[in-house]
């Protein structure tokens, strides 16, 4: 995330987990006078990293930093790691976060690197100064990026948008709820509302539905939404380019022309420094190139989303996949921060009841 990003969770959501919850960012907040509140104070990331960063010393304090290059199954799982040492493991928690996944749409994939980025690849927008820089999607993540790059003093800054509109939230009305707005739209982890409220409270139930129900939920609940404060930043000094699709790009001079479609069927073309593709991230399986190619064809997936059990196993015994890979499973709660409540203690039960069973004496039957 850009330096100057805020959590699009409410700071109630963004906690992690500890077993006994003494660990909730209110609480570090408190303790150090900085400003909070469960759901009118946005989260600046750097609070939320200094958080996350004494919460692992507090909880975690043994991190061994390197990373894992390789990883195999032949009786127990090898790890390869990037200093050439070689661990053992009955079983292996894959919670790689959404490192792997950033997607890039296909028209822009040929570009060279140092035209094109995902918005994940930056924390320091200082590097775009003085450049014309455009930024692709229509999601919080793409209009914070074009805000912050505009601030950081790129000399033009675009917003292309495939849709006709961009959401933005409704300022939260002063005070209270009344009841009935609690009855209409009740809180939840993942934001107001009946269904979201349902994700956050029976993900369990949601690996019962039809593979194509979950897919088509995991892809369209939550959709593309920005903070409602963040309209009048984009309005002072991004352009916006609605209903707009890119069909083509390609280099020239250094620098990368854009080949747009519109709604309405017309064509124009952008000459930009820059490309920055706002364009989600996706948990396919075969962009974990840790994974070895035996291992990889050996877990079943939906849409190249491993298939998981209720206790986020895949069909891999002992290999476990946690955060966006559970998605396709245990639906849009596993995408955010508050999920790790439901899924933490789940998976380290079944680790702690798989070892204690792993300890058991063999008992032999004796004849009579």
């Amino acid at each position: 995330m850009p330096a100057g990003m805020a959590l699009k969770s409410d700071g109630f959501a963004s906690s992690l987990s500890d077993p006994s919850g003494e660990g909730t960012l209110g609480a570090y907040c408190a303790n150090r006078g900085i400003p909070y509140h469960d759901t009118d104070i946005r989260v600046p990331l750097d609070v939320f990293t200094a958080y996350a960063l004494d919460f692992q010393q507090r909880f975690v304090p043994d991190v061994d930093e390197r990373q894992v290059v390789l990883l195999e199954r032949s009786d127990g799982f090898f790890l390869t790691l990037d200093d050439a040492e070689v661990v053992g493991a009955d079983s292996v928690v894959v919670a790689t976060g959404i490192t792997h996944f950033g997607q890039i749409p296909p028209e822009l994939a040929n570009l060279p690197l140092e035209l094109v980025s995902h918005s994940s690849a930056h924390h320091d927008l200082s590097a775009f100064v003085g450049q014309d820089i455009t930024v692709i999607g229509g999601g919080s993540s793409a209009v914070d990026t074009a805000v912050l790059v505009h601030e950081a003093g790129a000399a033009a800054t675009s917003l292309i948008v495939r849709r006709d509109y961009l959401r933005f939230d409704s300022p939260s009305s002063p005070g209270p709820r009344s009841q009935w707005q609690r009855i209409r739209h009740p809180s939840s982890g993942l934001g107001p509302g009946w269904r979201s409220r349902l994700c956050e409270s029976a993900p369990g139930l949601f690996r019962f539905l039809p593979t194509e129900a979950r897919l088509t939920i995991v892809q369209r609940h939550l959709g593309p939404r920005s903070p409602w404060h963040m309209k009048a930043r984009l309005e002072a000094g991004v352009s916006v380019a609605l209903g707009e699709s890119v069909e083509r790009a390609g280099e020239e001079g250094g620098r990368v022309r854009l080949g747009l479609r519109g709604a309405n069927g017309g064509r124009s073309d952008v000459l930009t420094d820059h490309v920055i593709a706002a364009t989600g991230y996706w948990p396919d399986i075969g962009r974990l190139e840790f994974l070895s190619e035996d291992l990889r064809a050996s877990i079943r997936a939906d849409g190249r989303v491993p298939v998981l059990s209720r206790s986020f196993e895949s069909s891999v015994d002992d290999l476990y996949f946690v955060g966006l890979p559970a998605m396709n499973s245990f639906g849009p709660l596993a995408r955010f921060m508050v999920g790790a409540h439901y899924v933490a203690p789940r998976v380290a039960r079944r680790l702690v009841k798989r070892s204690l069973r792993a300890k058991e004496p063999t008992r032999a039957t004796v004849p009579a």
